[in-house]
């Protein structure tokens, strides 16, 4: 199954202008483009890589971490995205019908998991 790219935009599927390509995999390489597109993550992602990851001599939590960030980042690239997933979840909040709240949230995460599918490049 090949993950396409999350976005919101017109026919054709284009990646809409200024949305950047994601990184390689790589930790050094998500930090660069976190700092450079989303400097909103930064702190957070750094005092996270200090408090799971820092001196370790146990690289066990890093996968974890990336897929965490990478799809934090992945959301965040793309402004369209991150407003359509905040819509999501603030109206599951505040429906009072459980069928709709759980339609809502299951797009919330149908859309996240899309986003953590993206490759570099995309």
């Amino acid at each position: 199954m090949t993950a396409q790219p999350v976005h919101f935009d017109g026919p054709g599927g284009e990646e809409p202008s200024g949305t950047p390509p994601m990184p390689e995999r790589t930790p050094q390489a998500l930090r660069l483009a976190i700092q450079e597109h989303a400097p909103h993550l930064l702190p957070d992602f750094e005092s996270h890589w200090r408090r799971a990851i820092g001196d370790a001599f146990n690289l066990t939590p890093v996968p974890a971490f990336m897929h965490l960030w990478w799809t934090q980042y992945a959301i965040a690239r793309d402004p369209r995205l991150e407003a359509r997933l905040n819509d999501l979840q603030a109206r599951a909040a505040k429906s009072e019908r459980p069928q709709e709240s759980a339609a809502l949230l299951a797009e919330y995460s149908r859309l996240r998991r899309a986003a953590a599918a993206v490759e570099p490049g995309e």
